[in-house]
């Protein structure tokens, strides 16, 4: 017998599942809101999916390719990322800046920090907030039946009238999938149930905004108004599919929840506070950034092992 020992990287822990397989869940909770979007943008929303995910794929590709390193599109990775980066963009959108952002989102954000388990930041959501960097005008440009429009969450800070049963639903203008409150549920239940994730970021998150808005909106306690914020915007379709990557966010229990009372205030700021309606991205890059912290602080103490008492000082008259 062999006296050697293969030392590795945690987690040790084997489960049934693999990266492939948990993508694929992903994917198929995704379904739901990407066949509204489809449906509520046409032809257009299709284009742009269809250009992330094969522009995403095939960055992965030929990055790999290029310096050497084992192949991995086959963990579905880069589909999840071209998928989520399409949602996130308005059907508007020229096609060379989708691929352009999807690019971003491959090479800087993912494979230049290392691959799948070494990226800092959600990469669909790097991608994102690079393309609104770069292309501000585009990015904030949303038709909805051939007429432009603002958004229902822009007329919620303009304190308009919106109406919540069509932000609930979907018919409203917006990014690709983030439109259909109801669909992304019905996807965060698919993942949910798959156990992908569980409602410990989600839950807090949303519940963190929700006593924000209410405490500092200036609305008071006013249910429509939360329910508008709730249904506009990105807030479910970030808190189920983007806040809980498994790479950019905790995993200690408290730190789960301390991430989530990030995510809700930041956001709660940025929304309430902020010169745009919208603030989920931007929120949950900062709070990527803050998980190797609370990590830190949130790490449970190992079994038997106490905490070294600090030595009595000695008085100098003794």
């Amino acid at each position: 017998m062999s006296n050697l020992l293969k030392v590795s990287s945690s987690p040790h822990v084997k489960a049934s599942e693999d990266t492939s397989r948990i993508m694929l869940y992903v994917i198929i909770a995704l379904l739901p809101t990407t066949f509204f979007g489809i449906y509520n943008f046409g032809s257009r929303a299709l284009l742009l999916v269809a250009v992330c995910i094969i522009t995403c794929v095939l960055s992965e590709f030929l990055f790999e390719k290029a310096v050497g390193k084992k192949n991995t599109i086959k963990d579905l990775s880069a589909v999840v990322t071209g998928l989520l980066l399409a949602l996130n963009l308005p059907h508007t959108l020229p096609v060379w800046q989708a691929v352009l952002g999807s690019v971003f989102a491959i090479v800087v954000v993912k494979m230049l920090f290392g691959g799948l388990g070494q990226n800092f930041m959600n990469p669909a959501l790097g991608g994102r907030v690079f393309l609104l960097i770069s292309f501000a005008a585009t990015m904030t440009h949303f038709e909805y039946d051939g007429v432009a429009s603002a958004t229902p969450l822009a007329m919620v800070k303009a304190d308009a009238s919106v109406n919540t049963l069509d932000m609930l639903i979907g018919r409203t203008g917006g990014t690709i999938g983030e439109t259909s409150a109801l669909c992304i549920l019905i996807g965060a239940i698919i993942l949910i149930l798959l156990g992908v994730i569980d409602l410990t970021i989600p839950g807090t998150y949303i519940l963190s905004f929700s006593i924000f808005i209410l405490l500092f909106s200036g609305r008071g306690f006013d249910i429509d108004n939360l329910v508008a914020h709730l249904c506009g915007g990105g807030l479910m379709l970030g808190a189920f599919f983007m806040a809980t990557d498994y790479v950019t966010s905790p995993i200690t229990p408290l730190g789960k929840v301390i991430y989530g009372i990030c995510l809700g205030v930041l956001t709660g700021i940025f929304r309430v506070f902020g010169n745009s309606a919208e603030g989920v991205s931007y929120a949950i890059i900062f709070s990527n950034l803050l998980v190797p912290l609370i990590e830190k602080v949130t790490v449970p103490r190992a079994f038997g092992v106490v905490k070294a008492k600090k030595p009595k000082e000695v008085k100098a008259n003794e």
